[in-house]
């Protein structure tokens, strides 16, 4: 039990908690894009993969894992997104400040996503059982790039 909930439960709503932060994440990237704030799906986004982070350290382990190190720098960088964002209010400086930690927030969990997505899908474990093979880096690469190339963009149009 975690929290009151059999770890199915427990994991269930952790990985639904990330998915809700993924995908305002992307609205609110999308949005800053198009040089629009979004007020609410940023306060959904940052809240979500702050929650996602927070949760995935009630997990039961016997030692630190990648994951957690992940976490720590993803509840690092929102903080910083949300003293940008709410503390300084977007002022000068703050305004970048903002779009790059937040792009990055979102890039971690997008990352952890695709590890994910590689060890619990059949198709995609049977392509990179460890992690290791060219496909996964292939994945890894490719929403690395993507995320540079985006973050930049709004840095530049939002910043």
């Amino acid at each position: 039990m975690i929290w009151g909930l059999t770890i199915e439960a427990f994991t269930r709503v952790h990985v639904l908690v990330s998915l809700v932060g993924i995908a305002s994440g992307l609205i609110v990237l999308f949005g800053l894009l198009a040089r629009k704030r979004l007020d609410g799906w940023t306060m959904l986004f940052l809240a979500t993969t702050a929650a996602t982070s927070i949760t995935g350290f009630a997990f039961p382990i016997d030692h630190l894992l990648p994951s957690h190190r992940v976490g720590v720098v993803s509840l690092v960088v929102l903080v910083v997104a949300i003293v940008a964002r709410y503390g300084r209010h977007l002022a000068g400086a703050w305004r970048r400040v903002y779009v790059v930690c937040a792009a990055i927030a979102l890039y971690l969990n997008v990352f952890v996503g695709v590890v994910q997505a590689f060890m619990k899908v059949r198709a995609l474990n049977a392509l990179a059982p460890h992690q290791t093979e060219p496909p996964f880096l292939i994945a890894q690469l490719v929403v690395f790039l993507l995320f540079v190339v985006l973050t930049v963009a709004a840095a530049r149009r939002f910043g």
